[in-house]
């Protein structure tokens, strides 16, 4: 195995666009996923793991599967139905999960996989942090066997699922808080970057001709992602997740500032909010990498690329 590849682990809640992003994070050689775990989010965490060992059972991706947390730590569930349906996956018929979960849950494999690991690894984080939160809140000592954490999640200015905060952020804020306050270096793929992060008909209308049976899943996924999106005023189907691994395989095609960012836990209205002050002095209190732009046009040339590959 190449020492230039990314050890990661992929916490997720598939979704259409965890989805996306997991086939594209499969077929970049950059990428090595030692784990998959999953969290309540998107739906259920039954409901994501299910979706999970799907992709994975389709892509026939040798990772470990494990099941994470069912509800935030403080708080009850909220879950994006609206956004992903009743499935979570909603949109085509996916094939039969052949895939198991393993027995253990997803903080015991996250962390027997760090401990086992030769090298540093990088969690990318696409769903709620309660799985991560709990990692570090637990095993602190961990710490230093995580290079980083590319995350989707959190706002510069006005949230998705409530005026001020992001639906990943506003679901467990006070996991967020612990992962933002870890000390560990961290890229955060904010809105205002997944917004701007758009596949379009056309664009989908490209990768379903690829043909294949990873491209034309993916295709039929981002119809219904993209239907969903066309309702609210979009230009496109956001690619949230997909910025925190193109972020790894690709950072050339993203433009970033070092910030210092805040999560909200106790606010009345902002409750979730990420609280950014964008600072670049060398001997400021930046805890985050901010990503603020992307080469759209780049980011769906790598798509379009990686799904080339798989079958």
């Amino acid at each position: 195995m190449s020492l230039n590849r990314i050890p990661v682990i992929v916490d997720c809640d598939p979704g259409h666009d965890d989805a996306v992003a997991l086939f594209f994070a499969y077929a970049r050689e950059e990428i090595d996923i030692r784990l998959l775990s999953t969290v309540a989010g998107n739906q259920t965490v039954e409901k994501t793991t299910l979706n999970a060992r799907k992709i994975m059972s389709f892509l026939e991706m040798k990772a470990p599967v494990a099941r994470g947390a069912a509800k935030p730590l403080f708080r009850d569930l909220i879950t994006a139905e609206a956004i992903h349906g009743e499935s979570g996956l909603d949109g085509p018929a996916l094939p039969d999960a052949c895939m198991p979960e393993v027995e253990l849950s997803a903080f015991s494999m996250m962390v027997r996989v760090l401990e086992e690991s030769e090298r540093p690894l990088t969690i990318v984080a696409t769903a709620a942090l309660t799985n991560v939160g709990l990692l570090l809140l637990l095993r602190p000592d961990l710490k230093s066997r995580i290079e980083r954490i590319s995350l989707m999640g959190g706002a510069l200015t006005s949230g998705n699922w409530s005026p001020s905060a992001e639906f990943n952020i506003l679901v467990d804020p006070e996991a967020a808080h612990v992962v933002f306050s870890s000390g560990l270096p961290i890229i955060m793929s904010p809105l205002e970057l997944t917004h701007r992060a758009l596949v379009t008909a056309s664009d989908i209308e490209r990768i379903r001709a690829i043909g294949g049976r990873s491209a034309s899943l993916v295709a039929k996924l981002l119809d219904y992602f993209w239907k969903v999106h066309e309702r609210a005023g979009f230009a496109g189907a956001p690619l949230h997740d997909l910025c925190a691994v193109a972020a790894l395989a690709a950072p050339e095609i993203f433009r970033g500032e070092r910030a210092s960012v805040q999560v909200e836990c106790d606010g009345i209205y902002s409750s979730g909010a990420t609280v950014v002050s964008m600072v670049d002095s060398p001997d400021s209190e930046a805890n985050v990498m901010v990503l603020l732009e992307v080469d759209r046009e780049a980011l769906v040339d790598l798509l379009v690329r990686a799904l080339e590959t798989l079958s």
